[in-house]
């Protein structure tokens, strides 16, 4: 028999795993001495309606004991493994009477629940959400899983422990979901209920299939974006998640070429949300610095690698993600079978891919381009392909213009992973968020397409002179004009939905009514209205760049005028497909079918005439109650006068014969004509994604504009001024520079103390610079390199004046860290980014070494910095800043007075008081004036920032005994080597 808890509730025995379950299908008896999942029975015991869970990870661990196979969190399963139905979780067994073993035991399964079996069978690796009616639920371990993160009761049904959550939920709890890590299946069923009543399998359970599958970078479709602007639906949905910027897809492959002992990269990134496609490939070292600085740039939210990945590079990654304070910021990690990422394999994917039909209207990739691709390329895009499949994306990849090269050295300038991090140009070091960064300073846009495209610009400056003067005109007409027109314009850039996401969620063909009414709605709206300001652009507007665009958008945006007319505005935004369409002449199908509905409607009502005859009531109306159509209401008077064959539907409401099997049939036509609507739809969105690239580059125009109007308004902060860009001078002379982020964080305060900078490339071009700690180097040289990306990427600075010629390059190697996923200490990673700036950096670069070969012993960092120093005085003569506490490598001005001279951070030093009888001083006094003149400093006065630092008086006491103990011994020691010498000098004379 059954035995209960102290609570009263019965303890169900743990179902024994599915394959010893096949093996005993035929037993009269069921056993359950193995396979006891004890999760869910402690589950059981404690159960009440708030569940308590334990961590995800002992959840694993427990099942992986009772020979459960569970799905790690953000990774796939890519060995084929025996089936058990313990993927889907722990099950519970049904009672089975112990004192009767004669009796036949109830079926293990519920249909419902094989189903689930079935679809957790072909899905191991995915968290489904299965449609029941008016709910969505959860089965097994996924049960257990969403119910933890979402915050939901679960509880038993049956065999497995499952929860729900409400329909008109589910694209907030799937955002949830994908957001810790997770693959997110939909279920839905694909059979409807009039239909299925009329077919053969009438008395089967419901048909489901999975629907749409989602990830991080996946998240497109209606089922995850109800509507395309977030603002109007969050008064009433805090908890839902704001799309990150950018949410690359990225795939990584390598290949180790033994006899030249090279590693080449490949990498693709795509962006199913946006279309775009990035490409790369690239020799990297075994830093990978190079992997690093490409994964920066990206920052995907899903990375597909193989399987046998280097170690090295897996610990690049996994350092990578670990640097995101929260986890929902770090990108989900896809492991697949490495025979995917084979030439041979992967050449035969695309090759099949892109021979394939091609879709109208597209200009696609022919095979021999897509093989013009280098290897690397090819194998990185093979196994992409075979994985966008799985989520009905792939045909963002069959179109050319998508695509772009990652890196080019000829159109933008290099920022590697280290000066992306040092100078803080995408996010702030101390927390990684926007909030302090150079992007957090310049983005002023309006739109999120034009968001994107700031971050582009941010982190890759241009290198061609004209394009850097066409922005720089265009930002200084729309600083300066007092035109109306450019106000209009801004104007229209405030509330746009997010149009390059919409316009590719159509293009994929998943999108919403909602969405593409706004979408589309949108894009005309704007194009007649800029359509309408054509004459004063023409008139009023004097840059090429804004011109242009100005002028070619409203014809780009012509086809959404169509599309627009042909909809009814209502019905799109109740999501009602079957009065969707207004003119029905390019549909014959819905047509028809709605002939075929009205045709019934009006012999049902011809009917009533029949009804009031027999009822004798002229007056007579069929009533709908609850939904239920065509009822005949009959007062408790009249029931006698009710045939006998008409069906009862409550107590004085009917149904006729003729109205039974005209009712059926009306449900089975209205049904159908919902299927035919979707089919329609379908080809609908076919026919206007047909225009996908011409309004697509439209956005890109409008995207365009709100950057030139973010960088105007971050020239009106005052004090800011038009840089002068010239390709054939080497020089960086800047007047009252300051420091952008900073003099920003300061606010109205004006307190940032400017300085300025004057370096030639054919003169002097090296700043050797010391002084106190704490007296503002490190931000002076961060100052100067944020001028110059300012500058190259077409935007006012932060300055009275500034001249400078194009830099190819800024290279950076800054601060104190050790990398222990690398396996590198502080020193070797400080020497290691010092060697990869040695092999990338030109006359043309600019280099910042900011204490160099501190993290050895005094000695040998000294040689390591004055060796590294001279190497870039007279072999790679780059524009260079060093900081350092290094008193000796100021001789190197003396050595080299024309490309070299020293400068430190002034101060004022107050003397320190004589307070103890032993005449032992405390630390100086400084007083910081941060401001750079020209002259070494003699000392760094290290015991100060010590004093700021409360460590105690008895110790700063001390080290200031010790400080003034060793320089005395180290100016004795210098006076006895002159001495020598002199005297030495002296014999040679006699």
């Amino acid at each position: 028999g059954n035995t209960d808890d102290p609570g009263g509730r019965p303890i169900k025995r743990s179902k024994v795993p599915f394959r010893e379950q096949e093996e005993q299908k035929d037993s009269t008896s069921l056993t359950t001495d193995r396979g006891v999942c004890t999760t869910t029975l402690g589950k059981l015991r404690a159960f009440s309606c708030k569940a308590n869970y334990a961590d995800h990870n002992d959840i694993q661990k427990d099942n992986e004991t009772s020979g459960s196979q569970v799905h790690e969190k953000g990774k796939t399963l890519t060995e084929k493994k025996e089936t058990d139905v313990a993927t889907i979780g722990c099950l519970v067994c049904p009672q089975s009477d112990s004192a009767s073993p004669s009796r036949r035991p109830k079926s293990v399964y519920t249909p419902l629940e094989q189903q689930v079996i079935d679809l957790k069978q072909r899905h191991q690796d995915v968290l489904l959400a299965i449609e029941c009616g008016y709910k969505y639920r959860f089965f097994g371990e996924d049960a257990e899983i969403a119910a933890k993160i979402l915050s939901i009761s679960c509880y038993s049904d049956h065999n497995f422990m499952t929860c729900c959550i409400p329909t008109h939920r589910l694209f907030v709890h799937v955002r949830r979901l994908v957001a810790h890590g997770y693959k997110v299946g939909v279920v839905k069923q694909t059979e409807t209920s009039a239909i299925k009543a009329s077919g053969s399998n009438k008395n089967a359970l419901f048909t489901r299939e999975l629907s749409a599958l989602f990830t991080k970078s996946t998240l497109v479709g209606e089922d995850v974006n109800p509507v395309c602007r977030f603002e109007d639906i969050q008064q009433s949905c805090d908890d839902i998640g704001m799309d990150p910027p950018h949410s690359f897809l990225l795939c990584i492959s390598e290949n180790w070429d033994k006899q030249h002992k090279q590693l080449t990269v490949g990498l693709v990134a795509v962006q199913p949300s946006t279309g775009d496609v990035l490409l790369d490939s690239f020799y990297d070292s075994s830093s990978r610095s190079e992997l690093e600085t490409r994964v920066l740039k990206i920052n995907p939210v899903e990375i597909i690698v193989p399987s046998d990945l280097s170690e090295l590079t897996l610990k690049l990654l996994h350092s990578i993600n670990n640097a995101s304070p929260q986890a929902d910021d770090r990108a989900r990690l896809e492991t697949r079978d490495r025979a995917l990422f084979e030439f041979a394999t992967a050449m035969d994917t695309v090759t099949k891919f892109y021979t394939q039909s091609q879709d109208k209207g597209t200009n696609s990739h022919s095979l021999s381009s897509v093989a013009a691709f280098e290897s690397p390329v090819i194998c990185c895009l093979g196994p992409l392909i075979q994985y966008l499949k799985e989520f009905s994306l792939e045909r963002v990849l069959r179109s050319q213009c998508s695509f772009q090269r990652l890196l080019s050295n000829s159109e933008g300038m290099t920022l590697g992973a280290a000066t992306l991090r040092n100078l803080e140009i995408l996010r702030n070091s101390t927390d990684g968020a926007m909030k302090g960064s150079l992007l957090w300073v310049l983005d002023h846009t309006r739109t999120a397409f034009g968001r994107r495209l700031m971050r582009k610009w941010v982190s890759q400056p241009l290198m061609d002179p004209q394009s850097i003067s066409d922005r720089l005109d265009a930002v200084q007409e729309a600083l300066e004009s007092d035109s109306v027109t450019l106000t209009s314009l801004k104007s229209l850039l405030w509330h746009l939905p997010d149009l390059e996401r919409g316009i590719c969620s159509i293009y994929h063909r998943k999108c919403s009514t909602q969405e593409f009414y706004l979408v589309t709605s949108a894009l005309s709206k704007l194009g007649l209205r800029m359509e309408a300001l054509l004459p004063a652009i023409q008139s009023q507007v004097t840059s090429p760049l804004l011109r242009s665009l100005l002028l070619d958008t409203p014809d780009l945006l012509t086809p959404a005028h169509h599309v627009v007319k042909v909809l009814s505005e209502n019905a799109a935004r109740l999501g009602n497909k079957t009065e969707l369409f207004s003119d029905l002449s390019d549909f014959p199908l819905l047509q028809k079918r709605k002939e075929q509905i009205q045709e019934v409607l009006n012999e049902i009502q011809d009917h009533i005439h029949e009804v009031r005859v027999v009822l004798k009531n002229p007056s007579l109306c069929y009533k709908t109650v609850s939904g239920q159509e065509f009822l005949i209401e009959v007062k408790h008077s009249q029931l006698s006068s009710v045939p006998h064959d008409w069906q009862l539907s409550t107590i004085v409401r009917y149904h006729s014969p003729f109205l039974v099997a005209h009712y059926k049939k009306l449900q089975q036509l209205r049904e159908q004509l919902q299927l035919d609507c979707q089919g329609a739809w379908i080809s609908f969105l076919d026919a206007f994604g047909e225009h996908y690239h011409t309004i697509k580059r439209a956005i890109s125009h409008l995207a365009t504009m709100d950057c030139l109007f973010s960088l105007a308004e971050v020239a009106k902060q005052g004090n800011f001024c038009r840089p002068v860009v010239r390709s054939g001078e080497q020089q960086i002379m800047i007047r009252d520079g300051r420091h952008p982020i900073i003099d920003l964080l300061m606010g109205e305060q004006n307190q940032y103390v400017p300085n300025d900078t004057k370096l030639q490339g054919d003169g002097r071009r090296v700043m050797i610079i010391t002084g106190p700690n704490m007296g503002g180097k490190s931000s002076y040289i961060r100052q100067v390199a944020l001028i110059c990306i300012m500058a190259q990427m077409g935007s006012y600075v932060p300055a009275s004046e500034a001249q400078l010629g194009l830099l190819d390059g800024i290279y950076t190697r800054m601060g104190a860290s050790d990398s222990i996923y690398s396996g590198r200490s502080t020193f070797m990673q400080e020497l290691s980014e010092a060697s990869d700036i040695i092999f990338h950096a030109t006359e043309r670069s600019m280099v910042i070494l900011d204490e160099l070969g501190r993290g050895t012993s005094t000695h040998d960092g000294m040689a390591i910095a004055y060796a590294t120093l001279e190497y870039f005085i007279t072999q790679v003569k780059s524009f260079t800043l060093f900081v350092t506490h290094y008193l000796l490598l100021s001789e190197l001005e003396r050595l080299h007075p024309q490309h070299v001279f020293n400068c430190h951070m002034a101060f004022l030093l107050n003397e320190p008081d004589v307070a103890h009888a032993d005449n032992d001083v405390g630390p100086e006094f400084i007083t910081f004036l941060y401001q750079l003149i020209g002259g070494a400093a003699e000392r760094s006065y290290g015991l100060n920032v010590a004093r700021l630092a409360d460590i105690p008086d008895s110790i700063l006491q001390r080290a200031a005994h010790k400080a003034r103990e060793l320089e005395n011994k180290y100016v004795s020691t210098k006076f006895k080597q002159l001495w020598h010498k002199q005297k030495k000098r002296l014999r040679n004379r006699c």
